[in-house]
């Protein structure tokens, strides 16, 4: 099995861990919370921060020359169920046709007290 590591210019991974690998078609994208791509800080409040994450999704994703379209899961964890309502609004914006499959969950902590994080599989 071919096992591709990608990374871009504008993602760098904070531990020992690839920001993506692809292999037999597809990509996976390891787990990420929502940084301002201009000064790399972390995003706290729940609305700006799932918007932002998934532009810098999206970002990433059309950098490695795929879409929103190509992705065919996604986990959600948020630190806040009660958050589930803003970032499932907002997430919807993102895939409005055909969304891909998808687990959310709740987690006791996240980096840096992010208020949530997203991993994807996506289908080359």
């Amino acid at each position: 099995m071919d096992k591709k590591i990608i990374t871009t210019a504008n993602v760098r991974p904070a531990g020992p861990y690839s920001p993506a690998v692809e292999a037999g078609g597809f990509v996976f994208l390891s787990g990420r919370v929502a940084t301002d791509p201009v000064t790399d800080r972390l995003i706290m409040e729940i609305e700006p921060a799932c918007r932002q994450l998934l532009q810098n999704i999206k970002a990433f994703l059309e950098e490695i020359g795929l879409s929103m379209n190509h992705v065919v899961k996604t986990t959600v964890f948020l630190r806040d169920m009660r958050d589930f309502a803003v970032m499932n609004e907002i997430y919807a914006g993102f895939f409005p046709e055909a969304p891909p499959a998808r687990s959310t969950v709740q987690v006791a902590a996240l980096p840096g007290g992010a208020p949530l994080e997203i991993e994807l599989i996506a289908l080359r």
